[in-house]
C-alpha cells in the first residue's frame, strides 16, 4: 500500500478524533486501549541464491527443535520465518522472528537458538549480510494457528521532529487499529502489529506496521478496505502529514511462515 493511502486515511482518522469532523466508521468501534507490551527479536540474513532451499531446510529445523517447544511451554507467543519477494540491492533475503511477553522470555529462547547450534548453521554462515532487531508493540492482535506460505507486509514510516511525543498511539488507537481489527475479523488479515524498536538501531522517530494475510487475495482485500475508508470519508486532514515524513517510507512484501499460540 503506498503512503499515500495511510496519510488520506490517516489525515480524516485524526481530525474525527480532534472533533473536527464526524468519527469515520473504522473508529466508531469500541474504544481502542494498549495491551501489555509484546517484543520481538527479529534477525535478518542476505544468502546467497543457491542456498535458498537451505534457508527453508534450516528453518524448519530450528522450528522443531527450539521455536515450537518454547511456543508449547508458553516462553513465546509466535514465531516464523520470511522470504523476500521484491528484492533490493541492499536489503534482505530472509529473516526470522520470535516473538515474548517479556524481554527475559525473549532472550531465554535466543539463548536457546545459540545454545542448539542454529545460529552458525552452514547457511547463516553464507550470508554476505546480517543484522538484528528487537522491538516492543502495545497494538497487535492474531488469530491462533499456523500458516505456510502466507504474505507479510511490512511497512516502515518516520515521525517528523515535533511530532506529538504519543503520536503513534494516537494513530494507533484513532486510525490503524480499528481498521485494522475488521478486516482481522473478516478473515482477510490473520495478524497485525504495530511496532516501535526498544533497543534502537535506527532512528528512535520509526514505526513500523506489519500484517500478514492467509492468501495474496488478503492483500487486494487489505487495499479495497483502505480505500473505501478513504471513499467514505471526504474530509482528508493534514493532521497525519504534519506528523510523518514520508521521505524515508519504505514497503517490505514476504512470504511468510508464523505460528502464533
Amino acid at each position: 500500500m503506498s503512503h499515500s493511502v495511510w496519510r488520506m486515511i490517516a489525515g480524516v482518522s485524526v481530525v474525527a478524533a480532534l472533533g473536527a469532523a464526524p468519527a469515520p466508521a473504522p473508529a466508531q468501534t469500541a474504544e481502542v486501549k494498549e495491551k501489555p507490551p509484546m517484543y520481538t527479536y527479529e534477525s535478518w540474513w542476505v544468502i546467497p541464491r543457491a542456498r535458498w532451499g537451505d534457508m527453508d531446510k534450516d528453518n524448519a529445523t530450528m522450528n522443531q527443535k527450539v521455536l515450537a517447544p518454547a511456543l508449547a511451554d508458553g516462553s513465546l507467543l509466535g514465531y516464523g520465518d520470511d522470504a523476500n519477494l521484491v528484492h533490493t540491492a541492499d536489503g534482505p533475503t530472509h529473516d526470522s522472528w520470535h516473538q515474548a511477553r517479556s524481554m527475559a522470555a525473549l532472550l531465554k529462547v535466543l539463548d536457546a537458538l545459540y545454545k542448539s547450534g542454529g545460529a552458525s548453521s552452514s547457511v547463516l554462515v553464507s550470508s554476505t549480510k546480517h543484522w538484528d532487531g528487537v522491538y516492543v508493540s502495545r497494538f497487535y492482535n492474531w488469530k491462533a494457528g499456523s500458516w505456510k506460505d502466507a504474505y507479510g507486509r511490512a511497512s516502515t514510516y518516520k515521525l517528523k521532529a515535533d511530532a506529538p511525543a504519543d503520536a503513534v498511539a494516537t494513530l494507533s488507537k484513532s486510525l490503524f487499529v480499528p481498521l485494522l481489527e475488521k478486516l482481522l475479523a473478516d478473515g482477510a488479515i490473520v495478524e497485525y502489529e504495530i511496532d516501535e524498536e526498544t533497543i534502537h538501531t535506527e532512528s528512535p522517530d520509526l514505526f513500523f506496521i506489519y500484517i500478514l494475510t492467509p492468501s495474496a487475495e488478503g492483500l487486494d482485500k487489505f487495499n479495497d478496505a483502505v480505500r473505501e475508508t478513504t471513499r467514505s470519508n471526504p474530509l482528508i486532514g493534514p493532521a497525519f502529514g504534519s506528523m510523518v515524513d514520508f521521505t524515508p517510507h519504505r514497503d517490505q512484501l514476504v512470504r511468510a511462515n508464523a505460528t502464533y499460540k
